[in-house]
């Protein structure tokens, strides 16, 4: 159970229920589908609502349950680094390797789903930014689909994500902007490169500091095109440390590419709570900037 609640002001007077739980409480369609096939899950001043689509008037009090999963468990163990929680997300650590979802259809083993199903009595996952198998650091999941839908609003409108990348190279300028559009290449069912008519993708950086033919850098996608980062810094000449797919592999150096979701900082979007999580470098990148040293 999550009840969300609303007081409805002089200008909203004789407003219907379910047009105010859509324009005020930004609640879905589907959502709002859900409350009315479940009784007593919508209340005016404490009462059922019977219908809502009934009006109502400045100053009566509408309570929503938004939530309607199975109940979290009590008693539970993440295996997870989780850095946040609270009754409506939670934000974890997730280690290179590790996928969010299962490639099959059924086998879940080794993944964020299988981890986090468990640690929240087997509720459907609902991420808000996705990882790749290969990216380390923070990932915020929401833990219902009513936080979900505010979360994936905000993502690329008030939430900051702010990545560690290294790449191969020197001579980047100290910040800049890469504004390239990106679409799945042809004839490769993985491959993503820059397509004139692709998807609008816009990666700002700033070089944190180089050496030894490498370069660290701060890295805030504003758009989240999948392997955004990792093809704009290859497009123009700087592939990311061990990224097989668009630079060279190189496992003595680091086994995967070297992008970690170092920040998140946000406004919790219903206790509207400033929340700022950092999560520091994992071992490899860290043994890459040593060597940078």
């Amino acid at each position: 159970m999550r009840v969300i609640s609303y007081t409805v002001p002089p200008e909203q007077d004789g407003r219907r229920i379910q047009s105010l739980l859509s324009s005020a409480l930004f609640c879905s369609g589907t959502l709002i589908k859900r409350l009315k096939t479940r009784p007593g899950s919508v209340l005016v001043n404490g009462v059922p609502a019977v219908r809502l689509v009934d009006p109502v008037w400045a100053g009566d009090r509408i309570d929503a349950d938004v939530d309607d999963e199975e109940p979290i468990p009590e008693t539970r163990h993440c295996r997870l680094p989780i850095f946040y929680e609270d009754v409506d997300l939670l934000i974890l650590d997730k280690p290179a390797g590790m996928a969010v979802h299962p490639a099959g259809l059924t086998e879940l083993s080794g993944t964020v789903a299988e981890e986090l199903s468990a640690y929240l009595g087997g509720r459907a996952l609902h991420p808000v930014n996705r990882l790749d198998r290969g990216t380390s650091g923070l990932m915020c999941v929401a833990k219902h689909a009513y936080a979900h839908d505010l979360l994936r609003r905000a993502l690329h409108q008030t939430m900051t994500r702010e990545y560690r990348a290294i790449v191969v190279g020197e001579g980047l300028p100290p910040e800049g902007v890469i504004d390239l559009p990106i679409d799945r290449e042809e004839g490769s069912a993985v491959r993503r490169w820059i397509v004139p008519d692709g998807a609008p993708a816009r990666t700002r950086y700033e070089v944190l500091e180089s050496g030894g033919g490498h370069t660290l850098l701060r890295v805030l996608p504003e758009t989240g095109r999948t392997h955004q980062i990792r093809v704009h810094f290859a497009a123009i000449g700087y592939p990311l440390a061990g990224d097989w797919l668009y630079g060279q592999e190189d496992p003595a150096l680091i086994p995967r590419p070297a992008l970690h979701s170092f920040r998140i900082r946000m406004t919790q979007p219903i206790t509207h709570q400033t929340i700022d999580i950092t999560a520091p470098l994992p071992d490899d990148m860290a043994g890459i900037l040593a060597l940078m040293r």
